[in-house]
């Protein structure tokens, strides 16, 4: 196994997911064996990592179908009705201990058989979600293999994305899960330059990264988040922030967004089917509201609506987000950092929702 010069250690520090509850089940460890890399894969010293609403997910089992929540309610203590057999975001049992984290970056370590040596020393964006045999067999890292919480992580070559850029590894690791998931919504709503565009959940990971990327795209952009919120996602690239909760069909009538972009789900997916226009495109890529939503067949097929479910990545994205960070045509958004020690603090944190942008892990301080 070819490594870098610099000495890897035969053990790291890393946060084990014990099982599925509470804050209980995150244990930091110092003496976790690094991994080698198998044939294909590449070692990667993990600069930094971000949280998700995915990591919470899988620790309180809010996959599971037993839970009909919305994700910020147990995520303190996890779901009294959950059930571990289902609760992976493919329907599979979940395997423990597992170490999380589908956001990272850092540089090559070393290399498995058949990846190129001078990849050693490279510094790489990975790509969360896992291609597998067929179009919709792909893994998670973080959830059905280890992830970024830790000191060390493998990943295969091709989902290491080599990228030259001088933002800081903090900075980089809030692009891969979060803006991912935005970008792959609008590739699959197919959001184009003068469109009008829905964003809910716009001053989160995912929201705000939507925002960017359809501003990108020359949309014009509006956004759901709070008051206190408002000026910085406006500052993302929204022409107009409105409240959580408001009345969508009084404020634009019937027919005015070309697509929505949510990631909310809930009570309030009603009324985001009712201001689309005919023909209108219509993506998810979660429910943090809640999982259970009320479809009105009449909006959906007098309306000529399509719906998008949105997780594994176009073959294109993940290429695609790499550009624009090199190119400097979105920026990052970090709210805080923490060790990664104090992961307990960092989703607490992020459970509070009082932030805008992503909360990122600092391994090895």
């Amino acid at each position: 196994m070819p490594e870098a010069t610099g000495a890897i250690p035969a053990t790291m520090a890393a946060v084990l997911l014990t099982g599925n509850g509470g804050f209980e089940c995150l244990s930091y460890r110092t003496d976790v064996p690094v991994p080698e890399p198998d044939k294909g894969e590449v070692l990667i010293r993990v600069g930094a990592a971000g949280v998700n609403n995915t990591d919470i997910n899988t620790r309180t089992a809010w996959y599971s179908k037993s839970v009909v929540e919305a994700t910020e309610a147990g995520g303190g203590d996890g779901f009294a009705e959950a059930k571990t057999e289902d609760s992976g975001w493919t329907g599979a049992l979940p395997q423990f201990p597992r170490i999380q984290g589908a956001d990272a970056c850092g540089h090559v370590a070393a290399v498995g058989e058949g990846v190129d040596p001078a990849r050693i020393g490279e510094r790489v964006l990975v790509e969360p979600v896992l291609r597998g045999a067929s179009r919709f067999a792909a893994t998670y890292f973080g959830s059905e293999v280890d992830g970024g919480f830790a000191e060390f992580a493998r990943v295969p070559s091709a989902h290491a994305h080599r990228i030259e850029t001088a933002l800081s590894d903090v900075e980089l690791a809030s692009f891969p899960c979060a803006y991912s998931a935005a970008e792959n919504m609008l590739t699959r709503t197919a959001l184009v330059a003068g469109e009008r565009v829905l964003v809910t959940g716009a001053s989160g990971g995912v929201g705000s990264a939507a925002v960017q990327l359809a501003k990108r795209r020359g949309a014009d952009v509006t956004a759901l988040a709070s008051a206190g919120k408002a000026d910085g996602v406006r500052a993302l690239g929204a022409s107009r922030v409105e409240p959580r909760g408001c009345d969508l069909a009084a404020l634009f009538g019937q027919e005015h967004f070309d697509v929505v972009i949510d990631v909310a789900g809930g009570e309030g997916f009603p009324a985001l089917l009712q201001v689309l226009k005919r023909g209108g495109r219509y993506g998810v890529a979660g429910a943090i509201s809640g999982p259970i939503a009320e479809l009105d067949l009449r909006d959906l097929y007098l309306k000529d609506l399509t719906l998008y479910g949105c997780t594994i990545l176009e073959p294109q994205v993940f290429d695609n987000l790499v550009g624009y960070i090199e190119r400097g045509e979105i920026r990052p958004v970090v709210a805080a950092t923490y060790p990664l020690s104090d992961i307990v603090a960092a989703q607490r944190a992020f459970l509070t929702k009082k932030h805008i942008g992503k909360i990122v892990l600092i391994p090895g301080e």
